[in-house]
């Protein structure tokens, strides 16, 4: 592997956090590792925030400090300029869950314009997240995924615009007006030359959001990287999907942008798949999840020329396999195509000795009110409760460094 990256070295991962920072997220690690404490928190604290208990103060001194950037965009900017000392970018996120309705959609569409506005304007934020969710009924991206599977057409493209055919008139025009707010982030972003990063979802709605991304790829990335699909690897379908991408890119002449993960849903599409009685569309096992994810970086890596990569992992293996491989073909570590990135508050040991060794590299940092990005919260404690070993990684590293610096 490269020799200049240790993901060992705490000194580096941790340069950033004083003593008192350092001791906070021994004491948060040490208690998310408790899976009946997690779960009591994930029962409690919505509970809590619900019923105007004075909580607030305790969440924000503790895991929202930790993991999220702050309740505005303004407040997100000492956080950026911090990590910035360290040369870590930030991919900003309007952590706000997805309310229903025309007017919560256009309003979330307008956030999001916002937030590549302000990213627009700071030196160090050079991409911004959006789920389609937040803008489009759940219940429209099932049917539109339905319609899209029984169609039987050849290529993605025409299984949306046949699926689109067979909605009624009023959802016809309720799918234009999610088009037209994806479109006006798109042409935003490409004008303010942010990157557009549109997250995954379920795999029962994940069609319409990748032809509308695909369609969006087409239209905006002809000559720069704006708009990137995310692919979750921990689908047994995804790495047939990135070259089916990365062909549709060639013949129409567009750049490929690809986000890849591992995954977030895995626990409800296994259930899911068992309770609707269809085959599971997650990997058998972590291997061949591991082994798709690391096909996926080397394809991209093969084919940079087109392909825009973000690897956004917390696996240490993968990032250190893309800086190998971008080493073997004498590229180098700060590709303009090659960008890699960890949650805010996970896998510092990662994160800051890529910098260190001149990745491009950035932060997901979420924001938004306290009550609003509790959903967000609750995932990141019972994500480090259920990935046993992130968790105790994160922990012997923050020990390590207590110990390193004799406190």
């Amino acid at each position: 592997m490269n020799n200049r990256i240790s993901f060992d070295n705490t000194d580096v991962a941790f340069a950033h956090r004083t003593n008192k920072n350092l001791k906070q997220a021994n004491w948060l690690f040490a208690i998310m590792s408790k899976p009946w404490l997690v779960k009591m928190a994930i029962t409690l604290t919505p509970w809590a925030i619900n019923k105007k208990l004075p909580v607030k103060g305790l969440i924000r001194s503790t895991i929202f400090g930790h993991f999220v950037g702050g309740e505005t965009l303004e407040e997100t900017i000492p956080v950026a300029d911090k990590l910035a000392k360290y040369h870590v970018q930030v991919i900003l996120d309007y952590g706000v869950e997805g309310k229903e309705g025309e007017h919560n959609y256009d309003h979330a569409s307008d956030e999001f314009i916002r937030v590549i506005n302000f990213a627009s304007t700071q030196p160090n934020i050079p991409f911004m997240s959006v789920k389609v969710t937040g803008i489009a009924r759940f219940a429209l991206l099932e049917k539109l995924d339905e319609l899209m599977h029984a169609s039987g057409e050849p290529t993605l493209i025409k299984r949306y615009y046949a699926a689109l055919e067979q909605l009624s008139t009023d959802e016809k025009n309720e799918w234009q007006r999610v088009h037209n707010r994806i479109q006006k982030i798109s042409e935003t972003a490409a004008h303010s030359n942010v990157g557009f990063l549109i997250d995954a979802e379920e795999t029962w709605i994940q069609d319409p959001v990748d032809a509308l991304t695909m369609l969006m790829m087409d239209h905006y990335n002809k000559e720069k990287l704006v708009i990137y699909n995310t692919l979750q690897l921990y689908r047994h379908d995804r790495l047939e999907f990135l070259v089916q991408s990365y062909e549709a890119a060639t013949e129409h002449n567009f750049l490929l942008g690809a986000k890849l993960v591992r995954g977030a849903y895995m626990e409800k599409e296994r259930n899911r798949a068992v309770e609707k009685g269809y085959p599971s569309p997650i990997q058998p096992d972590k291997e061949s999840c591991d082994k798709d994810y690391n096909a996926a970086v080397q394809f991209c890596i093969d084919h940079i020329d087109r392909i825009g990569l973000i690897v956004a992992s917390h696996n240490e293996k993968s990032n250190l396999l893309a800086t190998e491989l971008l080493t073997q073909k004498g590229l180098p570590l700060d590709h303009p195509n090659v960008h890699f990135s960890q949650l805010y508050g996970m896998s510092d040991n990662i994160t800051f000795n890529l910098a260190k060794a001149g990745c491009s590299v950035s932060k997901y940092l979420p924001f938004g009110p306290i009550k609003e990005v509790i959903p967000y919260l609750m995932r990141r404690a019972q994500e480090n409760t259920s990935v046993g070993g992130q968790t105790s990684r994160e922990l012997g590293l923050i020990k390590k460094e207590i110990r390193r610096r004799g406190e």
